[in-house]
């Protein structure tokens, strides 16, 4: 883990100095069974040589952990529920992280400080942008353990937050 943080610190670094081949705009919502809530902020992906780097500027969160997921169809509604399940497109059907041959939709956590706001980026190192557009990302009530034991999912719960994934 040491060394993803050191590999994310320069890489944020060289965003500015051309490392960055591509971004996109996500605005991100609260879910609500209708469909959209109110915004809460926005998620820039930035396509890098070393994968994607997800950057919030999310607000009105619950404080602490929460998984944070592509999931297959660029849909919100239902609390999220209409966006589907994580993206796998290899149809592996196994919840094992963004390190590892799983989802492909499988990201790291996103932390929430103590006022509700996520601003810190995260680094996937397995997807693209192109792999994402037309997709939704999804934030989680819960936190996630990258496993299908003891919960399903990583025991992430309800769906609290959604962005439908523009292409570009």
């Amino acid at each position: 883990m040491k060394k993803i943080g050191k590999a994310l610190a320069a890489i944020m670094l060289g965003i500015g100095m051309s490392v960055a081949h591509a971004s996109l705009i996500i605005p991100v919502y609260l879910t609500t069974p209708d469909g959209e809530g109110h915004k809460i902020g926005t998620i820039r992906a930035d396509d890098t040589i070393y994968g994607l780097i997800m950057t919030p500027k999310l607000h009105d969160l619950p404080p602490g952990v929460h998984g944070f997921h592509i999931h297959a169809e660029p849909m919100c509604d239902h609390d999220g529920k209409a966006a589907g399940g994580h993206l796998d497109p290899d149809k592996t059907n196994v919840h094992r992280g963004p390190y590892e041959n799983g989802h492909l939709g499988d990201m790291p956590v996103l932390n929430v400080d103590a006022n509700g706001d996520a601003t810190q980026a995260v680094l996937a190192p397995r997807l693209k942008l192109a792999f994402i557009m037309g997709k939704a990302v999804m934030i989680h009530a819960g936190g996630d353990n990258y496993s299908d034991k003891p919960e399903k999912l990583g025991g992430g719960g309800a769906r609290i937050a959604c962005g439908i994934i523009p292409y570009h």
